[in-house]
């Protein structure tokens, strides 16, 4: 069977694009680029930037190519979406529907980053996902209105902003 990915996570939600790039680097050296995910949390609002540049550092041991990225899985399972990317950096980052989750073990933590943010991220880089927005944005939705919390989506507080006013 063995081990074919090994996940990075941020579980309390502290790492910075400083310590995200050192950190991979060091990584990378002993296992290939191919085999590495990354999780963060948003405790400290660094979720994003995070992901965005685990998605630009390249791996030391194989030249990367300077391509678009391109989505090419999205896998749900129960709360949480993994979006596997062909690029030069780092392929699979894990999120979750409208923030959902968190660290049992870290008290006052943020939960994990929002699937909604990450696929808005990307399609503001012109990255095409195959993720309909707006779907996803009603899963939320549909989820938080279930278990009667807010969103944590920074993108599904400001498009359902956007349309409540819209309706003005």
């Amino acid at each position: 069977m063995g081990c074919s990915e090994i996940s990075l996570g941020d579980t309390i939600g502290v790492g910075t694009p400083g310590t995200v790039i050192p950190m991979l680097e060091n990584v990378m050296n002993v296992v290939p680029i191919d085999n590495l995910a990354v999780h963060f949390h948003d405790t400290y609002g660094q979720a994003l930037s995070n992901i965005l540049t685990s998605l630009q550092v390249s791996s030391p041991r194989f030249p990367s190519v300077h391509s678009k990225l391109h989505f090419l899985l999205l896998d749900l399972s129960v709360g949480w979406v993994e979006l596997v990317l062909d690029q030069m950096g780092i392929s699979t980052v894990d999120s979750s529907v409208s923030g959902l989750g968190g660290c049992p073990y870290a008290k006052g933590a943020s939960g994990n980053v929002a699937t909604e943010d990450v696929v808005y991220m990307l399609n503001g880089l012109g990255i095409e996902t195959n993720v309909d927005l707006e779907k996803l944005l009603l899963a939320g939705d549909f989820i938080c209105k279930h278990l009667r919390r807010p969103p944590s989506s920074k993108t599904a507080i400001a498009l359902s902003s956007k349309k409540a006013n819209s309706k003005l």
